[in-house]
């Protein structure tokens, strides 16, 4: 009796799914990311590039870029908020997370190069356009996909990433006399920032409530600075960054041109990239939502349900998906 039971059941399950219309071959064997987050690897370019994935592949899609020193595990809350709708993917860019970290002298650690293996990843796993949520280092590997393929951008959500010099203070004096003299000393100090109390900081500074930081989120980005040889990428990133210092302006034209909806969740108590750095984006952009949160760096962390609603209802609205559920 179970077993005719058992057939039965198999048989009209493929019956519905063999229904579902337009669901290709690639599509059925990812059908049931739907219900949950799946940690997958895909080679680029001769790398494993690690990635979270959840969501409909049929629904729109959202690639979700982290900051530094972390990984896509910044966005494991947000991922599960977001599944229902959408088509949720989260890479770790070389050198960061369960990703590959080839050795400077077999990968040039650079924001170019970051921004590369991102935009072939997203061609290797067939995402043709998607919207962008850029935090700290994902601005500079966001706005550059989206200079090079403005037509894949649908929207963009900001979260303490700059595309402007406004905003970054005090914390950056040390990064730009390292950016002018690329000295062993500069290299030095910076190096202060790759400790456990400089990892810390960056989730708890500007926090009304520490409680609500799990300790996990600084220890695992701490394990992994850690790692040998790490401390040497993440100084050679240090010192690329003032390429994206210099493509502001770049930036700053895309938006004025292509007008990407776009929406500003910021913490408006980071010391790294301050609210400073949020407002200009009112300048140049006319279909923008903004809010400033009372909270640090890692904004996710504190008011994650917050901006996972926010997007929800700017995503449902500049989209115009009939696939977008209320």
């Amino acid at each position: 009796m179970f077993i005719q039971f058992l057939v039965r059941a198999l048989a009209a399950a493929v019956v519905v799914f063999a229904m579902v219309p337009g669901l290709s071959l690639a599509e059925e064997s990812r059908a049931e990311i739907v219900s949950g987050v799946h940690y997958r690897q895909v080679d680029v370019d001769g790398l494993k590039v690690f990635y979270r994935e959840a969501g409909d592949p049929r629904k729109p899609a959202i690639l979700l870029l982290h900051g530094f020193p972390t990984s896509s595990q910044m966005y494991r809350n947000l991922i599960p908020q977001l599944a229902d709708r959408y088509h949720v993917v989260a890479p770790d860019y070389p050198g960061f997370g369960e990703s590959s970290a080839p050795e400077r002298a077999a990968f040039k650690y650079t924001f170019e190069n970051l921004s590369l293996v991102i935009e072939h990843f997203t061609q290797n796993i067939g995402i043709s356009n998607y919207a962008l949520y850029l935090m700290d280092y994902g601005a500079p590997v966001g706005f550059r996909l989206a200079v090079r393929h403005p037509e894949r951008v649908t929207a963009l959500i900001v979260q303490n990433g700059n595309a402007y010099a406004e905003g970054l203070g005090e914390f950056w004096v040390p990064f730009r006399q390292y950016w002018q003299d690329n000295s062993p000393a500069s290299r030095e100090v910076l190096r202060g920032f790759l400790k456990i109390d400089a990892t810390i900081f960056q989730y708890t500074f500007g926090v009304a409530d520490v409680s609500l930081v799990s300790p996990d989120t600084w220890t695992v980005d701490q394990y992994r600075l850690d790692r040998p040889g790490n401390n040497e990428i993440q100084l050679d990133l240090f010192y690329d960054y003032q390429t994206n210092v210099e493509l502001y302006p770049v930036w700053q034209e895309y938006l004025r041109t292509y007008q990407p909806p776009t929406l500003v969740v910021w913490g408006k108590n980071d010391p790294i990239f301050s609210a400073a750095g949020a407002e200009p984006f009112k300048r140049d952009l006319t279909n923008l939502e903004f809010h400033l949160l009372d909270t640090g760096h890692f904004a996710l962390e504190t008011h994650g349900t917050e901006i996972a609603a926010l997007m929800h209802r700017f995503l449902k609205r500049v989209l115009h998906n009939s696939e977008i559920a209320d």
